[in-house]
Order: structure tokens, then C-alpha cells, then sequence
């Protein structure tokens, strides 16, 4: 992937959604090898109030169900729900753009991956960087969530040693099924309103949420070698599609960028690119005592020093 940009360059909205737009090629292009067979088809969207965007979305590969990497560079007047809920009075102008992923594998022991970064300009001179990496295996392996999360924590720690604790507790927080009493996966981090300030320059935000992008796909393709030829029954695979709904369920009721995605009117089938292809909702399945399913069911809670077990 490109390097992160030098000092001297100078960094604004322009440059980072060039940047994000850059990401996504690298992304696609990584992830089209490691699956080997599906590529990434592409449409371009434009939106009606400003800006516009590229889905991009692979389909029955050897290790993706369904995905989705989508770019976004919207802009102009921010609705008056979105208003309120900054508290500003209507009449703002805005920008948003950012890069969005979600993979769905077919197979059930390898994890579902989601992936944000974004940024975020007000014509009242506010701006902020938001995004994370979150993973939800559908079967939790102890050692394979210590690497994940001990792999956030390096790419935290080269840019301020108190991210990790504060963006692992907020993915905790944030990735929470109120209405399940269950977290949606193992976590990761999450971090949003990451503002520029007189302590923070815009150039070092720029730097940490480009390293989350770019780290993104060496810390899954690890994932996805040590699962991909696992071989896996209808049983698990039925479990997989248990597990899917819970996803289904937080993204439809909790998630911001899907909020955000219908009150700017934007595209829906990129919006709804993250629900997986097939989900069942069984009444009141329960998985059978000290079974793997039980397992992965029980490490569903926050406050897990996953790094560190």
C-alpha cells in the first residue's frame, strides 16, 4: 500500500478524500488475492443534495460470500436532524467521505471483518477523523483474538499509547446488542468526533486514521490463512447463520453509519451492502452445554483484556 504522506504535504479535505479513494484501489486489490477467484464489481453513485461515491462488492468467491468496500465523498446542506443532533441550528454546510468495508466469508471459522474510517468537515470550521476495525467470529479462538487485538494495540501505541485503552473500551461499548445482553463480536477499536484541536494538528489524526486503513488488511489476511481450509459441518454452518443475525440485528437498530447513510438520503444498496446473504432467526435457539457454540457465547461480553489472556 502507498505511504503515509510526508510532513511537507498539505493535508485537507480534498487530499484526504483522494486518499480514502486510494485506499479503497489498495484494499480491493489485496483482498481479490487473498480470495483468488471473485473480483470486486464496481457502481458509481451520485448523490442528489452533493458528492457522490463507488460501491464496490464481491460475490461467491473462494473465501467471501459477500463484501463490500465502498468509498463516499458527500456533501452541502446538513439536514436538520443531523443538525439537531449536533446541536447546531440548521443552515450548515458539510462533508463527509470515507472508506467502509464488511466481509462476510463463506466459511463459518473464519471471521467476519468490518473496517471505517472516515472524515467529517463543518463550514463552521469543525472537523473530526472517525473509524475502527472490529472482528465477530462466528467461533471464538482464544489465541486468534489475542492476535487481533494485540495487533491494534502496536498500530495504536506508534501514535499515542492511551488509544488502545480508550478505542477498545468504545468498541466494547459501541458494539453492544443492548436487546441481546451481548457484545456483537470480540471487539476491536472504535473511535468517532477524533477532533483537530490546538493540542492535535490535523496532519497527526490524518497519520493514525491512514494506519488504521492501511493495516487493515495484513491483520485479516492473517485471519483468514489460519481458517480458510477448515473444513466445517451443516451444524456449524447453520450456527454461522445464527450468528449472522445478530449482526443484521445491530446494524439495522444501532449503527451509526447506517443512521447516518439514510438521513443524507444516500445510496441504499450501499448502505445495506453490510448485510450478509443469508441469516435464519430460529425461536430461541440454544446452543447445547460446553459445546464451541456455548464457548463463543460466553467471551460475548465486554471488559475482555483480550491482548493480555
Amino acid at each position: 500500500m502507498s505511504k503515509i504522506v510526508q510532513s511537507s504535504t498539505k493535508i485537507d479535505k480534498s487530499f484526504i478524500s483522494k486518499s480514502f479513494e486510494n485506499l479503497q484501489d489498495a484494499i480491493c486489490r489485496e483482498l481479490e488475492i487473498l480470495d483468488g477467484k471473485a473480483v470486486f464489481k464496481e457502481e458509481k453513485w451520485d448523490r442528489p443534495g452533493g458528492g457522490g461515491g463507488r460501491a464496490r462488492v464481491i460475490e461467491n468467491g473462494n473465501i467471501f460470500e459477500k463484501g463490500g468496500v465502498n468509498f463516499s465523498n458527500v456533501f452541502g446542506l446538513l439536514p436538520d436532524q443531523m443538525s439537531a443532533g449536533l446541536g447546531l441550528p440548521p443552515g450548515h454546510e458539510f462533508l463527509a467521505t470515507g472508506v467502509s468495508i464488511i466481509l462476510h466469508p463463506a466459511n463459518p471459522f473464519v471471521p467476519i471483518v468490518h473496517m471505517n474510517v472516515r472524515y467529517f468537515e463543518m463550514s463552521n470550521g469543525d472537523k473530526w477523523f472517525g473509524g475502527g476495525i472490529d472482528l465477530t467470529p462466528i467461533y471464538i479462538d482464544v489465541q486468534q483474538a489475542k492476535y487481533f487485538h494485540q495487533s491494534l494495540k502496536d498500530l495504536c501505541n506508534r501514535h499515542d499509547p492511551s488509544y488502545y485503552p480508550e478505542f477498545k473500551e468504545w468498541a466494547d461499548n459501541y458494539f453492544y446488542i443492548k436487546h441481546r445482553n451481548e457484545t456483537r463480536g470480540i471487539g476491536g477499536i472504535f473511535f468517532d468526533r477524533l477532533r483537530v484541536n490546538p493540542e492535535v494538528s490535523l496532519e497527526d489524526r490524518y497519520k493514525f486514521v491512514k494506519d488504521v486503513g492501511e493495516s487493515f488488511t495484513h491483520i485479516y489476511k492473517t485471519l483468514v490463512n489460519e481458517n480458510k481450509a477448515k473444513p466445517y459441518s451443516e451444524a456449524e454452518k447453520r450456527w454461522q447463520l445464527i450468528r449472522r443475525g445478530r449482526y443484521v440485528e445491530f446494524n439495522l437498530v444501532y449503527d451509526r453509519g447506517t443512521k447516518f447513510g439514510l438521513d443524507t438520503n444516500g445510496r441504499i444498496e450501499s448502505i445495506f451492502m453490510s448485510l450478509p446473504p443469508q441469516v435464519n432467526w430460529l425461536y430461541n435457539y440454544q446452543p447445547q452445554p460446553n459445546s464451541e457454540e456455548a464457548f463463543t457465547l460466553s467471551m460475548l461480553r465486554k471488559g475482555i483484556d483480550w491482548a493480555n489472556l
